[in-house]
């Protein structure tokens, strides 16, 4: 198993609140690692450490090897990163963003193919600014996979999606694994859990109450019911 995310006795503080508490996880390569937890857990701060976005206060996170705060910009190029919001410039029209960040890659996908796959095409004329919520997760995940990167950080990447396009992003998230790529992301849905991850971490009160395989993780029970008695009896 070759590791592309690590995380080792996390601690991240902000004044009087603990976010992380000496969370430690693993994703692999070729597999998908979905994140679980209720609002506050800890699970995005998680992520954008890893993401190079935010500094531990103790611990460590590891991306390809790697610390992402120091990283050098050949490094970054190697990581897709999709966030929770923003991130997106809000003058951009999609298609000559896509282009735009493909043209900073050695490999890119095609965006045409990025955008017909997740139907960005039906609102290519519209700034940024101006889209739906979806409309703009849907530009930030092809944005995320434009590089053909190793590893995907993916932040509630069907939050505000319609069946449809959730079963696309799905497909598109399947299809990185199966490229070799590791592929991290929270969620709030246990079917997206169970549809995709190979692996689950369970996070509440910034602790992981749980990590393993979805089969070690629900030892017979559904995962909505190992879920809720997890984080009910961490609080």
């Amino acid at each position: 198993m070759t590791v592309v995310a690590a995380v080792r006795e996390l601690r991240r503080v902000f004044g009087g609140t603990v976010a992380v508490d000496g969370a430690g996880w693993s994703a692999a390569a070729g597999s998908v690692t979905a994140v679980l937890g209720p609002n506050g857990a800890g699970k995005t701060t998680t992520i954008e450490c890893l993401e190079g976005l935010q500094r531990p206060d103790a611990g460590s996170v590891r991306v390809l090897g790697a610390d992402p705060w120091r990283a050098p910009a050949e490094h970054r190029a190697r990581v897709g990163v999709m966030l929770q919001e923003g991130g997106l410039p809000t003058t951009a029209r999609p298609l000559p963003l896509l282009v735009h960040l493909a043209a900073l890659h050695n490999t890119p996908r095609s965006v045409d193919d990025l955008a017909a796959r997740l139907g960005i095409h039906e609102f290519a004329r519209t700034a940024v600014r101006r889209m739906s919520g979806g409309q703009r997760q849907r530009v930030a995940l092809a944005a995320a996979l434009v590089g053909t990167p190793d590893v995907l950080f993916l932040d509630e990447p069907t939050a505000g999606l319609d069946p449809h396009a959730r079963l696309d992003v799905w497909d598109l998230v399947r299809e990185e694994s199966r490229r070799g790529a590791g592929v991290v992301l929270t969620t709030h849905s246990f079917e997206e859990a169970e549809r995709l991850a190979d692996r689950v971490v369970v996070m509440a009160r910034g602790r992981v109450v749980a990590d393993g395989t979805l089969d070690e993780v629900r030892s017979g029970s559904r995962l909505e019911d190992v879920y809720f008695a997890l984080t009910r009896d961490a609080r």
